[in-house]
């Protein structure tokens, strides 16, 4: 039972031993309540115990090869991000929401090497537990620093974010799989043609071709289309 539990959570791939989502969660935990079925009653068939595992497998398997092109599986099975610091601010709501105490969140910025909360930009608890941190630009490389430089070389200053968004993933996708995520776009108070416009000035004239378009909390765009992946 231990060399068949070793082998099918290979099969699994390496995407569920390190995200380890709800949904993997319970997988793992049934599969170990059917090994240790067999394990417990060694009268019972060792059959009796792999089948029910196997199709475990196969069901989560046939789930991630789904999700893959569909965003509202994967956020039904996987969940949203919740912000917890918010442009340097406690999000209190959030905080009670997820029953997230300060404790907890010293002990996953003393994880992240991060000495005080002034410099704590976005911090996002993950559907997976993990709490990600955005530090704050340095001195030496300030929004302000950042602003000139694009100032001198003739750039286009990227547009703030309106006041009421609320990041709630860091970057925020505006295109996946070739697919426009429109509640995105439109929280940021923007529409297609924008889009259409940055997608032209980096040589993209398909949205369809785009296979992730992506932008941060400055402002800035990161593209992907599919000819880069072949």
């Amino acid at each position: 039972m231990y060399v068949t539990i070793f082998l099918i959570i290979r099969l699994m791939g390496k995407r569920e031993i390190g995200k380890q989502s709800v949904f993997d969660l319970v997988i793992f935990v049934m599969m170990a309540e059917m090994a240790a079925i067999v394990i417990e009653d060694t009268k019972r068939p060792f059959m009796h115990g792999l089948l029910p595992i196997l199709v475990l497998l196969i069901v989560q398997v046939c789930l991630a090869l789904i999700s893959l092109k569909s965003r509202r599986l994967r956020l039904l099975f996987d969940g949203k991000p919740t912000i917890l610091v918010d442009r340097g601010q406690l999000n209190r709501k959030a905080m009670r929401k997820q029953r997230y105490s300060l404790d907890d969140l010293m002990q996953q910025m003393r994880e992240n090497q991060i000495a005080t909360m002034k410099d704590v930009d976005f911090a996002v608890l993950e559907p997976s537990g993990k709490l990600s941190i955005i530090k704050k630009e340095s001195a030496n490389n300030t929004a302000g620093n950042t602003a000139a430089n694009n100032q001198k070389q003739g750039k286009e200053l990227p547009k703030p974010f309106p006041k009421h968004y609320r990041f709630e993933s860091l970057p925020v996708p505006l295109v996946m799989d070739g697919k426009l995520i429109a509640e995105n776009l439109k929280s940021l108070d923007k529409d297609r043609f924008w889009l259409n416009s940055q997608l032209k000035a980096k040589g993209v004239n398909e949205l369809k071709n785009v296979f992730l378009c992506t932008i941060d909390h400055r402002g800035e765009l990161y593209i992907n289309v599919e000819h880069q992946l072949r």
